[in-house]
Parts: structure tokens; sequence; C-alpha cells
């Protein structure tokens, strides 16, 4: 199986190839492959930042403890969930629903109240937990899609969230930096390519029941 293949040929690269940059067509894959990823409800509350500007990526460089990641690969993906909820965000979906499933809206209006009650009954703390969550599954195709194309990355909570998004200008737009993912090509002088893969045995990971 090919994809098994890619999963075990990835890892989370430390030292990128500051020299080798991703073509616009791959690009365009890994953002077909994020925009394709599953999300609660459909609803996709969440906005990819790609980052190529090389002064803007030594900015977040320096508010990620001037890891080298930010500034030697190609691109930086950055993962912001929605910090407000919004009622027009499940209006928004339900009427692309409409137009594309070529559903009438009255047939979807209880499925987008359902939808505003449930976000709704959420404590603040559970709404931000839940909307934090939901950037990880879009992360997780682009790790995905990243292998397929043997283009590296690495997945990293080792930010300052509160500096990126002053810098990014995401307050103002109700957004949060939750989890980002430099992506390009390994350096040959990044060692831990070398390393085994460490995972748990199946038959400690999983049960059948």
């Amino acid at each position: 199986m090919e994809l098994l293949e890619n999963l075990k040929w990835r890892y989370a690269t430390k030292k990128f190839d500051p020299s080798k940059s991703i073509n616009e067509e791959d690009l365009e894959k890994l953002k077909q492959a994020v925009q394709l990823s599953v999300s609660s409800y459909g609803l996709q509350l969440y906005k990819v930042l790609i980052i190529k500007n090389d002064e803007l990526k030594l900015q977040l460089k320096e508010a990620a403890w001037n890891q080298s990641q930010l500034t030697d690969a190609s691109h930086i993906f950055v993962f912001c969930n929605y910090t407000e909820r919004k009622n027009e965000h499940i209006d928004e979906y339900i009427q692309a629903t409409s137009k594309i499933q070529d559903t009438p809206l009255e047939k979807l209006e209880g499925y987008g109240n359902l939808i505003k009650e449930s976000l709704s009954a959420k404590s603040d703390a559970a709404w931000q937990n839940w909307s934090e969550k939901q950037t990880y599954l879009a992360l997780s195709n682009l790790l995905t899609a990243c292998a397929a194309l043997k283009i590296d990355s690495c997945p990293m909570e080792g930010f300052e969230q509160d500096k990126f998004n002053a810098i990014l200008g995401l307050d103002q737009k109700g957004l949060n930096a939750a989890v980002i993912a430099p992506v390009g090509f390994r350096s040959a002088e990044d060692h831990t390519q070398f390393r085994k893969k460490v995972r748990k045995p199946k038959e400690v990971l999983f049960d059948e029941i």
C-alpha cells in the first residue's frame, strides 16, 4: 500500500534546505488536500495562512524560539481557528450546501439550527478547545499530502500564540494561530531523517472488541 510507504518515509523534519522551494503545482495540490479535509459538521471553521515572505518568516521565527524551520522551510502553513461563535458561519455553510447540492434552503434550516444549538451550548473554554481541534484535522491532511508528494513537513506547537496573532494581525480578524507546519525539503545535514521510527506495537496500541 503506497500510503503506508509514504507515511514510513515522512518524519518531523528538523532542518530544511533553504535553497529548495515547493513549486506552484505542488502547492496547489497541498491546498486542495487541506480544502478536502474532514471537519465537524463540515463547517471548516478555520483559516489557513500560507507564509512565504522571508521578512515575515523571520519575525515568526523570533516568536517560535528561533527554530530554524521557520526560515529554512519553503512555506509555513498557519492553521487558525475562529475565536468567536458566529451564526453567520453556519448560515454561509447552509447556503453553500443548498447551492452545491441543489437542495432548497428550507429543507436545510433544521440542520442549521441544530448546529447552532449544539455550538451555542458549549462553554467558552469548551468552544475554544473544540475550535482549535478542528485545525488539527486539516493539519493531518496536509502532512499526508506532503508525504505523498515527497515534500517534508514539521507540525509544530512550539511557538508563542499571542506573538503570532499580533504579527499576523489575527486578533482583529477573530482568529487564533492554533498550530503551524513548515513545509519544504529536508537538508542532507538533518540527522533526524536517519532515525528509526518509534511507534507502539499494534498489539499494544489496538484493542479489538
